[in-house]
């Protein structure tokens, strides 16, 4: 692996981690090019702003669960390719019910350039420390409609008090929410602002 990246449960006690596209548990509907570990990888700046995160987390009884941090180009490239490929239907309902899969890229939930590639930007939730479950979040991960973006209308006040409490804890620990998305936020002070790696998680 490249120097300065790490698995992030490995370095960060107490953070769960299921990297969804090492499954066929995404949009794409199976494992995608890059990802051929069920790690999660980011950059040691990541780890250490992440360990902050969960500490504060741990206040209300909640952990933070990593969908997605490190992202190889490759994998962004693959993005691309299924974007261009004729609609299937297999994962459309979930994942993007009102759009079509090439206007993904249009309406900014997928990049062609995207900054998980610069292994600073993760993907989370919040988990409940005492029974393991995943806190309500009013909405997958990697769902592309306007439900999931910050401030949506049509989720529950509970829903919407997890949102904002994961919100006030990444932003306290340095990161940048991304509007359209309230599991995907950047690491303000990130080591490779400029760099976009390509190297397989393995």
């Amino acid at each position: 692996m490249k120097d300065d990246f790490v698995v992030v449960s490995d370095v960060v006690p107490g953070i769960r981690s299921d990297a969804k596209y090492a499954t066929s548990d995404n949009f794409t509907g199976g494992p995608v090019d890059g990802y051929l570990a069920n790690k999660v990888v980011g950059t040691t700046a990541l780890c250490e702003a992440l360990e902050r995160a969960h500490g504060k987390a741990r206040s209300r009884g909640f952990g933070l669960l990593l969908w997605d941090a490190y992202r190889p180009q490759r994998a962004v490239d693959a993005f691309i390719r299924w974007a261009e490929q004729p609609e299937d239907g297999r994962t459309k309902q979930r994942h993007y019910p009102n759009i079509d899969r090439a206007d993904m890229f249009k309406n900014g939930y997928v990049a062609t350039r995207s900054g998980h590639s610069r292994g600073s930007t993760v993907d989370l939730t919040l988990y409940d420390l005492a029974t393991g479950e995943l806190a309500p979040m009013g909405g997958d991960h990697d769902l592309m409609d306007p439900l999931s973006h910050h401030g949506a209308q049509g989720i529950t006040e509970l829903e919407t008090s997890n949102r904002e409490f994961l919100r006030s804890v990444m932003e306290s620990c340095g990161f940048s929410a991304y509007a359209l998305e309230w599991w995907h936020y950047t690491l303000k002070d990130e080591p490779y602002p400029d760099t976009y790696f390509d190297f397989p998680i393995a």
